[in-house]
């Protein structure tokens, strides 16, 4: 693939911006609370697997417009059509949904997600996909699938929420659908921290931006560790770790940061 220019990017269905290599992406339907669509899913699924060709994109924000993060799959526009269709359409379907945290996942770049007011189904999903959350006091979380007689096994929800909150939490949310409020979710490790409401855009990409000028090669290896220890013994951990770590020794922005060390000053990574 070529190289992905964001300054050119238009997407039909989200707000895209870069400043300072900071990738901000909102979910823009507002008077919906910012449910996603067929369309709106496989437009997010595209522009996180052209991330990864992307360099002048360095950490990525996800929120919602007009005090909503995303009220998951739209119930006009995706579930009145899924309950319509025969088991090959369902399947590419969800498997599409997938595909979307898998693109996140996979992409290098850190995503941020600044939650606020509703974060439910596939929208509690698109956060826990992140790498970090901040959100607001008044940010309410469902993984709400069981509410409308789907199993909480939803777009890698039973594989990642026991791992960022434990099992027995992440049962009771996937059983139950119940919301959690966001003093619940930063106790339990869901959240990061909280922020004003005010506040929780900028700081969310002021933590972007400090990522942005990290060594970027370097936080692409960490996430793309983080993703396959999952499945690995200590043992082979281990030594993933030490070839991982060996690899960025080998990159400018280790020596940069020790002649920056040495002369007392502040290092300006550029990712090679």
């Amino acid at each position: 693939m070529t190289v992905f220019d964001p300054a050119s990017y238009r997407p039909a269905h989200f707000v895209f911006d870069v400043t300072d290599s900071v990738a901000t992406v909102t979910l823009h339907r507002p008077e919906r609370k910012n449910p996603l669509t067929f369309e709106s899913y496989a437009e997010l699924r595209d522009l996180f697997r052209a991330l990864p060709y992307a360099p002048a994109v360095r950490a990525v924000v996800l929120t919602g417009a007009g005090g909503n993060f995303c009220s998951g799959g739209d119930v006009h526009e995706i579930i009145g059509p899924l309950t319509a269709m025969a088991m090959p359409e369902l399947l590419a379907f969800t498997r599409m949904t997938g595909d979307l945290v898998k693109a996140m996942r996979h992409c290098p770049q850190p995503i941020v997600a600044a939650v606020d007011g509703v974060c439910a189904g596939a929208g509690a999903i698109l956060a826990m996909a992140s790498d970090l959350r901040l959100a607001t006091p008044a940010a309410r979380t469902a993984f709400l699938f069981t509410r409308v007689g789907l199993a909480g096994a939803d777009m890698g929800a039973c594989a990642i929420l026991p791992r960022l909150i434990g099992q027995g939490r992440a049962a009771e949310l996937l059983f139950t659908g119940r919301a959690f409020d966001a003093a619940e979710g930063e106790r339990w490790g869901f959240f990061n921290r909280l922020c004003a409401a005010e506040a929780l855009l900028g700081e969310a990409q002021a933590l972007a931006a400090t990522l942005a000028r990290g060594p970027t090669f370097a936080h692409a290896m960490t996430k793309n560790q983080l993703n396959m220890e999952w499945a690995m013994s200590l043992d082979t951990a281990i030594e993933a770790e030490a070839q991982a770590q060996a690899i960025c020794m080998a990159t400018r922005d280790f020596e940069r940061a020790y002649y920056a060390f040495a002369a007392k000053q502040t290092p300006v990574f550029e990712g090679d």
